[in-house]
């Protein structure tokens, strides 16, 4: 029986859920108002209050596919503000125009509505772009100079490298830090008109160089690149460091919890640092009140770890490596850990929000045994494929006693669990397709499968009893003989009247589909792809392609019963006795579909 938990049931509570209670229970959010898209508090301020408790958001980079560790932030932040009646973004930070793409865009689009997830209904579409709130990062980043908040360096890379210090020591200012506003003002204008180069100039937040968090000594918020943009063109001559722009779009998009992974922690200070000085009004000198710029109370900032799997490695520029290097097939290989390979390989986006609620939310790294990915899987696959049969390595069968040219129908269970499913008739002959390892003609201690003299069922037909079988010149067999007992069919009264040890699957020779089969299994062969084994050298550095897994995929020609033949692409089916297979997205024509192994029925990998 499926253990898949109660959609309906409550979730269970983690420490961001107990952030998110304390925040609405405090009503935090209750006067934010909200005029249907992205703005400034002066946008926001005449409009209806927000109609979302909460609002988080997905903001992938561009420039690459989603994978498994994405799938658990979808479901985190998507999922949250289902639980909570908010809104959840999605929104493209496409702020570096040298590695993004319009194909990256698409693949991510895909990805998060295949997982069941949506950015919009009736009243609200939240998909953005980053690049859309340039006009506004350009204008804030302005009123950063004014405000003395922010200065143009002209120093070279490595200058500002080295000048801001270590963990033992703090940075020196830059010979650059004390030009007026007028000045940077001046520069940062020549830098978005085009007239200096790359490298040239940079605009940096003016914070502390003698800070404790080497983030606050005066970061980068602002770089030349002449560079088209995959959206805007070449429009821009100046582009927003991700620190900069990340929390912009967040205050922008009313984000109430911005949800991040724990490498952005030591950032924290600096998102704060900036909101506020976007939010907060200053008088200048010259007597003129500025400020207010967004709209309180500001987003904040709550980190989690990160998904560490073994056998995985998601590291983006190792995924780029197996793509480029020819070591998987694309991007939607079903070996890779992309959610575009996880669906071609019939992986179902139950299975991974079952998986993301499994493993929970913590602040502490831990590592997630690839099991566990598995196991969930098994359970959403098993409540929703209905079954089929499949002789994966298939040697012949003859039922010399049955008559010559005539077939008939079994009746078999579309789901044993659903009997709303209905059932499917099978054809039944004389001569039978089933597995090679059902037969042995010394059988070992235990054996209950066909051996001269034995008995055994062949599922939803007849009991059977084993006489012999044919050989080549080889020694190898190539048929089964067995005789079968007439009044045995499943189904009718004398179906009990032989009691049997064994049951085997079995496709009529007559009616099978002749299909290629692909079974995947783990792309590495080690818990650790890369990492040093015990008796390395010393300070050996192990290369991870070397621990590819050489069975990773094996293609077989398998015997299929004929309803197979008609499986739409992406149809999902439980092969009895072998695991969940799906017909392949890509690769399947009409009538010929050719099908993946998701998922074995049991973990047989850690069983020797």
């Amino acid at each position: 029986m499926s253990t898949t938990p109660n959609e309906n049931a409550a979730p269970a509570s983690n420490f961001i859920r107990n952030i998110i209670d304390a925040d609405l229970a405090a009503d935090k959010f209750a006067q934010r108002r909200w005029r249907g898209q992205p703005g400034a508090a002066a946008d926001h301020g005449a409009a209806p209050l927000d109609p979302a408790r909460i609002r988080t958001r997905f903001p992938p980079e561009p420039n690459g596919y989603l994978h498994y560790g994405h799938a658990k932030s979808i479901c985190l932040n998507f999922g949250l503000a289902e639980q909570y009646g908010g809104r959840c973004h999605l929104r493209f930070d496409d702020t570096n125009p040298e590695k993004e793409d319009q194909e990256f865009v698409d693949s991510i689009i895909d990805a998060v509505r295949w997982l069941g997830f949506s950015w919009q209904d009736d009243k609200e579409d939240n998909l953005y772009h980053a690049s859309d709130y340039f006009p506004w990062m350009v204008a804030f980043a302005e009123h950063l100079i004014v405000t003395g908040n922010a200065y143009v360096d002209s120093q070279s890379a490595e200058e500002i490298r080295a000048g801001r210090g270590t963990l033992t020591q703090a940075g020196v200012d830059s010979p650059y830090r004390t030009r007026s506003a007028e000045e940077n003002l001046d520069l940062f204008k020549r830098m978005q008109a085009g007239e200096f180069a790359d490298g040239t100039h940079v605009l940096r937040a003016k914070i502390d160089m003698s800070a404790p968090n080497i983030n606050l000594r005066d970061p980068l918020i602002y770089r030349i690149r002449h560079a088209e943009h995959h959206r805007a063109g070449n429009r821009y001559c100046v582009y927003p460091l991700y620190t900069f722009a990340h929390p912009i779009e967040d205050a922008l998009e009313n984000i109430t919890h911005s949800i991040c992974t724990l490498e952005f922690e030591d950032q924290r200070p600096f998102y704060d640092w900036l909101l506020e000085r976007l939010a907060e009004t200053t008088t200048l000198a010259d007597g003129r009140v500025v400020g207010g710029l967004l709209q309180r109370p500001l987003p904040q900032q709550i980190e989690f770890s990160r998904l560490n799997l073994t056998y995985v490695v998601l590291s983006k520029r190792k995924l780029i490596q197996l793509v480029d290097e020819g070591h998987v097939d694309g991007w939607d290989d079903p070996r890779l850990p992309t959610l575009a390979g996880a669906r071609r390989r019939g992986y179902s986006p139950e299975g991974f929000r079952l998986f993301a609620e499994r493993i929970g939310v913590s602040k502490s790294d831990s590592l997630i045994d690839f099991t566990l990915l598995e196991d969930c899987q098994r359970e959403a696959l098993n409540e929703s494929a209905e079954r089929r049969i499949a002789v994966l390595d298939p040697l012949k069968l003859i039922i010399t006693n049955y008559p010559e040219g005539q077939r008939e129908d079994c009746s078999a269970p579309n789901h044993p669990q659903k009997p709303e499913l209905g059932s499917r008739t099978i054809p039944f002959g004389r001569e039978l397709w089933i597995e090679r390892e059902d037969f042995m003609e010394v059988p070992s201690k235990g054996y209950r499968r066909l051996f001269p003299g034995n008995l055994v069922r062949l599922r939803y037909g007849y009991v059977v009893r084993c006489t012999g079988c044919e050989k080549d010149a080889d020694g190898k067999v190539t048929a089964v003989l067995c005789e079968y007992l007439p009044e045995t069919k499943s189904g009718t009264p004398g179906a009990d009247s032989v009691k049997v040890k064994g049951n085997l699957h079995w496709v009529s020779v007559a009616d099978a589909y002749t299909c290629e089969i692909r079974l995947y299994d783990r792309l590495f062969a080690v818990p650790a792809p890369g990492a040093r084994r015990e008796g390395d050298a010393e300070g050996l550095e192990r290369n991870f392609l070397d621990d590819i897994n050489p069975n990773s995929r094996v293609t077989i020609t398998a015997q299929l019963e004929p309803a197979l033949k008609d499986a739409a692409p992406e149809a999902r089916f439980q092969f009895e006795r072998h695991g969940y297979f799906v017909a392949d997205r890509v690769d399947s024509r009409p009538g010929a579909p050719v099908f993946n192994r998701a998922v074995t029925l049991k973990d047989s990998w850690n069983k020797g």
